[in-house]
């Protein structure tokens, strides 16, 4: 009997853990945000498990984690940093607040930290500066590195009156920064020693007049870069230099389905674990267009512009087994798990849909923090 009942226990599959994910917020949105939010995700079945407040925090629109250290890093805003913030938090049941420092900008919208866990950046969206800050050895913030505003403007007047950094993005020793105001992706070369730039300026890549680079995500291989253009609705698949940290452009798709009218912006874009997919979000059409990656020459084909399953998805994240898009729904207060088909790459109806306050990022947390 005994042998018989570990026979059938092993036949059982076995289920997946609920993954712990933070949810970064607007609080100043009409969601009623108080901060950084904690919740669990079950890839087993697509379903999410409470939302707690995990910490308060004014601002947290978007985190990041340490590479090495159980810690959540986000921008915000405080009494003593009041134009912009960087915080520091330990993971745990809840977030602890550990420290802060400025971002060194306006109203910063994105933060990043290199592989050694030396570096922090954030991009400043208002007044266009990308920030570094040195981190010690605990992880916490220590002296600055630099604070850089490369002079310019777009054609869109409405949008692009001076620089408007808004993604930092780290490949080594290289950061790389999608500026929307200027139609460029800047290449700052970093010293892990000092969190100092290594160059008097930054390299440039230039887009399509008049589209607006936002964010960027990379493949695997390394062999290739994509750019979400907010302003244009558009991906540009770029040809990746990981020796200068350069960009060449391939070619550029339309994430909107031909013929459709309406107002729309783009926001998040993610290559899938596989490299075989690009995905990348509609705010307007609220959707997520989808396409397939030739890993030879870096070119994307559209296969699917699928349903978000709310309003203004203005970030998404793959988890950690490729099979799911959680979606963060700014405007409708919720997130939604997409099912993610990684053979086809094809996105499915949301299996589960859960209310959040004005969520616009989402992080997965290390299981055992």
């Amino acid at each position: 009997m005994k042998s018989t009942l570990l026979l059938l226990a092993a036949a059982l599959p076995v289920l997946a853990a609920p993954l712990p994910i933070a949810i970064g917020t607007n609080t100043g949105g009409s969601g009623n945000s108080e901060g950084i939010y904690l919740s669990t995700f079950d890839p087993d079945n697509g379903a999410f498990g409470e939302v707690k407040l995990g910490a308060k925090y004014t601002g947290p629109g978007f985190l990041t984690l340490h590479p090495t250290k159980p810690l959540l890093y986000s921008v915000g805003r405080s009494e003593a940093h009041p134009k912009g913030s960087l915080a520091v938090f330990k993971l745990g049941a809840t977030l602890e607040f550990l420290a802060e420092t400025s971002s060194q900008g306006a109203n910063p919208c994105h933060l990043a930290i290199d592989a050694t866990g030396k570096v922090l950046a954030a991009a400043n969206y208002s007044d266009g500066i990308t920030s570094t800050v040195l981190l010690d050895d605990a992880g916490l913030p220590g002296a600055p590195g630099f604070a850089i505003k490369v002079e310019g403007k777009g054609p869109r007047t409405d949008r692009q009156d001076g620089p408007h950094a808004h993604g930092v993005y780290f490949r080594g020793k290289h950061l790389l920064v999608p500026d929307l105001g200027i139609d460029k992706v800047l290449t700052f070369t970093v010293d892990p020693s000092t969190a100092k730039s290594a160059t008097a300026e930054p390299a440039a890549w230039s887009g399509t007049p008049g589209a607006g680079p936002r964010h960027m995500d990379f493949s695997p291989d390394g062999k290739h870069a994509y750019v979400v253009n907010e302003l244009d609705n558009t991906v540009t698949a770029c040809a990746f230099n990981a020796a200068d940290g350069t960009l060449k452009t391939l070619h550029s798709v339309p994430t909107l389905p031909e013929g459709w009218e309406g107002k729309n912006t783009t926001a998040e874009i993610e290559v899938h674990p596989n490299g075989k997919f690009v995905y990348a979000s509609n705010r307007g059409h609220d959707s997520i267009a989808v396409f397939s990656r030739d890993a030879a020459t870096g070119k994307l084909t559209s296969v699917q512009i699928a349903p978000c399953g709310g309003k203004i998805p203005r970030h998404f994240k793959i988890a950690p087994d490729g099979k799911w898009l959680l979606c963060a729904h700014q405007d409708s207060n919720t997130l939604a798990s997409l099912p993610l088909d990684p053979a086809t790459g094809k996105l499915g109806a949301p299996v589960a849909t859960t209310s959040a306050p004005n969520p616009i990022c989402i992080l997965f947390l290390p299981a055992k923090p």
